[in-house]
């Protein structure tokens, strides 16, 4: 799987999307490549007085229908490549749940756990001075992302108007509540999930209240997800992270596990479970739906012909191949994809973004009430997408609604010198 590439992954989703499209070639072929792409250099002095040089980038694929939005992660594998297809996903999940962004990425390419706070507050800082030309309210606004939360978007903020010398609350979303951050930020990428979920199976004459479900990544959004979908009703039977995975035949305590993560660094030893199950085990687990909720590429080809889940909702960003997809189309397994399922995070992102606009906070049963409009309409949307234009999949249809409302703002913005 290693030797997938993330950014081409992203131009066959287009490329498959855009035969079911009455758009020109030439408008097709610039929404598959970035308009900007920043790559540099950062070299921070560490604790000991050494420096260290990190590479970083920010991508800024498109911003037809409004300012770029993305998120900056921290992860040894970052590449440009996976940031330009990161930052390219972005572009088509504002346009599917219809919120007025673009679409852009960042990275810096390390291990953020091997480092102290005040090591990874000078890293962050470094980025954050690099980016500040392309960055504010109005033009490319940075959120959370593997690695990165609250912490760090502060110290993101607090750069840039010490710099700009100015109060610009909204050039970074997934602040922390005291410095303009939104209640229902941190759980909504898990609440997408599981409302994208809830609307799949009602779709499929099912309830979710009936459904044991399997969940690969207990990160935040993993297991928020969990969460939710155990308080739905659902029966969470199988959770794992990057050390491997648990199950419990009768459910597990979602809340339990996530304490035990917390304690111990890992779902590995809960003492709730009846066994313990690789990651592969675990996606190819006998549950009705499965949640990939950790990085891209999690099923390929293989593992998806073994696949015995009847629903698939993508928590994570890109977590099935376009091979994978093949399969599962053909196996009539539905597939709700990354690009409405965890759009949580950049819609709550956009109510955050808003409330920093207004200077006005909304409550959190506001925010939670909007999210699930947004997602619901999206979802339906989609559906509607799927039954009348002869789709094969729900993947492709998010995608038509997608480039349509893309290709459409381009076109009434033109093309000028």
């Amino acid at each position: 799987m290693a030797d997938i590439n993330p950014f081409e992954s992203l131009q066959e989703q287009i490329d498959d999307a855009a035969a079911y499209l009455d758009a020109d070639a030439d408008v097709i072929e610039r929404l598959k490549h970035p308009e900007r792409v920043l790559e540099t250099t950062l070299s921070v002095e560490m604790d000991d007085g050494l420096v260290e040089q990190f590479p970083a980038y920010r991508v800024q694929f498109n911003g037809d229908r409004g300012p770029y939005k993305g998120g900056i992660r921290y992860h040894p594998d970052v590449t440009q490549d996976e940031v330009t297809a990161l930052s390219g996903w972005m572009v088509y999940k504002c346009a599917v749940v219809d919120i007025p962004y673009g679409g852009a990425k960042g990275g810096i390419a390390f291990d953020p756990r091997t480092y102290s706070a005040s090591e990874l507050e000078r890293i962050t800082r470094a980025f954050a001075t690099e980016l500040r030309p392309l960055i504010g309210a109005d033009r490319d606004i940075p959120a959370p992302d593997v690695n990165t939360g609250q912490r760090e978007m502060n110290w993101i903020k607090d750069t840039y108007e010490t710099l700009e010398r100015t109060t610009e609350p909204g050039v970074v979303t997934g602040k922390a509540p005291s410095s303009g951050g939104s209640a229902g930020r941190v759980e909504a990428t898990g609440r997408s999930t599981m409302l994208a979920a809830r609307e799949t199976f009602e779709y499929l004459g099912r309830g979710i209240d009936d459904a044991t479900v399997a969940v690969q990544g207990y990160g935040n959004a993993g297991s928020v997800a969990a969460s939710l979908l155990d308080d739905a009703g659902a029966t969470v039977v199988a959770v794992s992270d990057s050390s491997g995975g648990v199950y419990a035949a009768d459910g597990l305590d979602t809340a339990a596990v996530k304490d035990h993560k917390r304690e111990t660094g890992s779902v590995v030893g809960y003492p709730g479970a009846d066994e313990e199950l690789t990651n592969e085990a675990l996606l190819t687990a006998d549950v009705d739906l499965l949640v990939p909720a950790a990085l891209e590429n999690a099923v390929d080809a293989d593992i998806a012909r073994d696949v015995r889940a009847d629903v698939i909702v993508e928590a994570a960003n890109g977590p099935l191949t376009p091979d994978a997809d093949d399969v599962l189309t053909d196996r009539d397994v539905y597939v709700v994809p990354d690009i409405l399922a965890n759009a949580g995070g950049v819609t709550v992102s956009y109510f955050e973004w808003v409330q920093n606009r207004q200077r006005f906070a909304w409550t959190e049963a506001r925010v939670n009430d909007e999210l699930e409009r947004v997602v619901t309409e999206a979802f339906d949307r989609l559906v509607d997408t799927y039954e009348s234009v002869d789709v094969p999949n729900l993947r492709t249809a998010a995608y038509v609604v997608a480039i349509e409302r893309v290709a459409d703002a381009a076109d009434d913005r033109g093309n000028w010198p």
